[in-house]
């Protein structure tokens, strides 16, 4: 793929990516719009310092001042921890729009996971994807993150699906775009929050040599797409579901109440949870994130052994 010339890639992430080395894709809507200064930026360089603990390099993704970045620097997230909900939320939408107005924005899950394929990153790190938002037969409210999973050959490592999501439609719909749903060392398809849910993933596999082998399969077969690897959040970090589904439900119904919907919706609704729980939720999904990294780090180590 030729590099777009609105795209710069970190020296180090391109060092990386010339001499085989496992690069982490990482995204940046969790540091603008998923936890408050100055927790933001320490959380964003305690991710990275974790993938790089784990053999691989991190590249978080925004796009600063109208350039598509593939590896930020300390200033860089500085400026989306300062910036919070000033920062424009990034979609695939809104990618031509903020580099045309040389503007700075956030990544979402879909925006990342196009910017990492325009840099040959495979694998990306994150806490949750989007999915079917529930009432969605009324509000028509998808997340563009699952037409991006069908498209962008980019393996998406994250605790599943949000759980203020519709998960029977989101699996839905991701079976019916060719998608498939990986349980790490699970059957059951995680649900952020919680380890498991009342769904099941379309294949478990147990390690990420084997997961790694799968990726590089598929894409040999010049098969498109990615894939959605569910990987349970650990368990002494897991929340009640009871607590969690008890302080969605309030979430959701205030959301209604306000009319909030659309991309507005998801940072509403976690803020929501993290205030109904008393910052318990927000402590859990650090901790998922970071349990993300490791696995990511590990499938992309695995993925460069089999290119070798």
């Amino acid at each position: 793929m030729t590099q777009s010339p609105f795209l710069d890639i970190s020296a180090e992430v391109q060092q990386a990516l010339q001499s085989g080395k496992p690069v982490v894709a990482l995204e940046s809507t969790i540091i603008s719009h998923g936890m408050p200064y100055p927790q933001n930026v320490a959380t964003a360089k305690q991710v990275e310092a974790e993938v790089r603990a784990h053999g691989a390099v991190p590249a978080t993704i925004a796009i600063i001042n109208g350039r598509l970045k593939a590896g930020l620097s300390d200033a860089d997230i500085e400026l989306l921890g300062r910036g919070g909900r000033d920062i424009v939320k990034v979609s695939r939408r809104d990618i031509p729009f903020i580099a045309a107005a040389g503007q700075s924005g956030a990544t979402t899950v879909a925006s990342t996971m196009i910017i990492a394929a325009m840099a040959g990153i495979r694998v990306f790190a994150t806490g949750g994807i989007g999915g079917v938002h529930r009432n969605a037969q009324e509000s028509f409210d998808v997340s563009a993150d699952l037409q991006e999973l069908a498209q962008t050959p980019v393996a998406v490592v994250c605790a599943g699906a949000k759980s203020i999501l519709d998960l029977r439609l989101t699996l839905e719909y991701l079976e019916t775009h060719g998608v498939p749903v990986v349980g790490y060392q699970t059957k059951s398809l995680p649900a952020f929050f919680t380890r498991d849910s009342a769904f099941s993933v379309d294949y478990r596999l147990d390690s990420a040599a084997e997961i790694a082998h799968v990726l590089h399969t598929k894409w040999a077969l010049a098969l498109r797409g990615g894939m959605v690897v569910a990987n349970p959040i650990p368990e002494e970090y897991a929340m009640p579901r009871a607590l969690i589904d008890g302080a969605i439900e309030q979430a959701l119904q205030e959301a209604q109440a306000q009319g909030i919907s659309g991309k507005e919706s998801t940072p509403f609704l976690l803020a929501r949870v993290y205030d109904i729980t008393g910052g318990d939720s927000l402590a859990a999904n650090i901790q998922l994130v970071l349990n993300n990294a490791r696995l990511a780090s590990a499938i992309g180590t695995a993925l460069c052994a089999l290119d070798a």
